[in-house]
């Protein structure tokens, strides 16, 4: 085992050649052969060559990812954090392993099922014609409009602890699509408030309201698949 301390620690940053190392609780980890610390960066937040010990307490995920890889030396001791006394946001995840792991993952769920229910009753009450089944649509509707928030609220905070609220590319479009799909929940469930009938009968109308439908099921995909690309990122 090798003796390190910051300065030759941050020598292994993954660029130029150089291997890719990170450090917690004193040992070091060689990642370079992950294809998620490319270029020595993770997840648009985490460099190579620095000490993570306080990072790991807030990631998605345990130690166990870093024991995948072969560690090859030691953080001097007087170089290495305090473990008793971790930082206030770290002694909170872990003894709260819920708000460690974040609660977005379980609450995303609602809106996405939701959406996807909307659709799938209205077409259903087309094919049938049981009128049950479009007012099933409704409801959904109405619990993804409220569930909608939660998802939202508790994204933004999952961002903010595990991003630093970074302009990243995939929250920028999850943003942008939620706003959208808010706008459109609204608009939808008003209408159908208004005019109980409108998939009724065929006409300009219906065919318009069932295409702002069949939207959310597209905005709500690109909301999930975007925020799998952050949660589960595609490994080269």
């Amino acid at each position: 085992m090798k003796d390190f301390d910051l300065k030759e620690l941050s020598k292994c940053d993954g660029r130029d050649g150089n291997p890719t190392c990170i450090a917690h609780g004193g040992r070091v980890f060689d990642v370079s052969k992950s294809g998620l610390w490319a270029g020595g960066g993770h997840m648009n937040r985490h460099l190579a060559g620095n000490d993570l010990t306080a990072d790991i307490k807030a990631a998605p995920h345990g130690l166990e990812v870093l024991e995948r890889y072969p560690q090859i030396g030691v953080l001097q001791k007087d170089e290495a954090p305090d473990m008793e006394n971790p930082g206030a946001l770290s002694w909170l995840f872990a003894r709260s392993p819920i708000l460690r792991r974040h609660p977005h993952p379980m609450t995303v769920h609602f809106p996405i099922v939701f959406m996807f229910s909307v659709l799938l009753f209205n077409v259903i009450y087309l094919i049938t014609g049981i009128k049950s089944f479009e007012l099933t649509a409704l409801h959904c509707l109405g619990a993804g409009i409220l569930f909608t928030p939660v998802a939202l609220i508790t994204g933004l905070t999952t961002w903010w602890v595990n991003y630093c609220a970074k302009p990243l590319r995939a929250v920028t479009i999850k943003m942008w699509a939620s706003g959208f799909m808010v706008v459109t929940q609204v608009a939808v469930f008003v209408w159908r408030i208004a005019a109980p009938d409108v998939l009724d009968s065929l006409g300009l109308g219906s065919a318009v309201y069932f295409l702002l439908v069949v939207s959310l099921l597209i905005l709500v995909s690109i909301i999930g698949w975007f925020g799998a690309s952050l949660t589960f990122p595609l490994e080269e």
